[in-house]
């Protein structure tokens, strides 16, 4: 075991994709629970967040819905005012108005301490309200990490007519491209490029093709262009031009 785990564990806190909580105890009971294991518990808060997520105490964990241990395990979670929050999954499943519950919680708690944040999610829109870098996994492998205002901003699909065989020395990095319609004699194909800035446009021109236009993508979109780019022919598109 690591030195000093116990205190490092102390200082954290961890949602998981399953709630671990014992389904035989009332939310009451659950909390005088977790709240032996750490000193920074604050039980006064944790009833005021009892009340804020509308849960009810007397109630049995093994009566509760979905939406409700999700909530729970949420409040576990901060009421230990924990350094560093680990979220995998937590808002997986819930209906709208709980996951919105259950994110609020979360970035009043962060807003308030300035706690760090590790969360693990598929909802990519979500990630957007409140993460400051992003990484992007795929098969256990890190595909790509950068700040959220670079990975909402910075990935474009481009359409250019007479685009160059290779892009040499571009100042971005093409993820992906495709051909539309025919290929000559004037071949135009579509790209997707991390890393874009306008002043990049003159690349284009500079070595001879046309860039007819610049298309923002959602935060979806950019994380599956950025998913395929990491897989062997990941782009899909038939000519034998890999990702780059």
């Amino acid at each position: 075991m690591p030195n000093h785990m116990p205190e490092i564990l102390a200082r954290t806190g961890y949602v998981p994709e399953r709630p671990h909580v014992y389904h035989a105890l009332t939310v009451a009971e659950a909390l005088r629970y977790h709240s032996a294991f750490f000193p920074t518990w604050d039980n006064e808060w944790s009833y005021e967040l009892v009340e804020s997520l509308r849960l009810d105490p007397r109630q049995k964990i093994a009566h509760m819905s979905k939406g409700e241990k999700g909530k729970l395990t949420i409040l576990l979670a901060i009421a230990q005012r924990p350094e560093l929050l680990v979220l995998d999954e937590p808002t997986d499943g819930l209906d709208p108005v709980v996951r919105r519950d259950v994110l609020t919680a979360m970035l009043d708690y962060v807003s308030h301490t300035n706690a760090t944040v590790f969360i693990s999610s598929h909802l990519v829109h979500e990630l957007e309200r409140f993460c400051d870098w992003v990484g992007v996994v795929d098969e256990g492998g890190l595909v790509a990490e950068l700040p959220m205002e670079e990975f909402k901003n910075g990935i474009k699909k481009l359409r250019i007519s007479n685009p160059p065989l290779e892009p040499d020395d571009a100042p971005f990095v093409v993820l992906s491209r495709n051909f539309v319609g025919h290929r000559t004699p004037n071949p135009t194909e579509t790209w997707v490029v991390r890393g874009w800035s306008e002043r990049m446009q003159e690349y284009f021109a500079a070595v001879g093709a046309d860039l007819q236009d610049v298309v923002d993508l959602d935060l979806e979109e950019g994380f599956v262009e950025l998913l395929r780019s990491g897989r062997p022919h990941g782009n899909g598109n038939g000519n034998g031009l890999g990702g780059f």
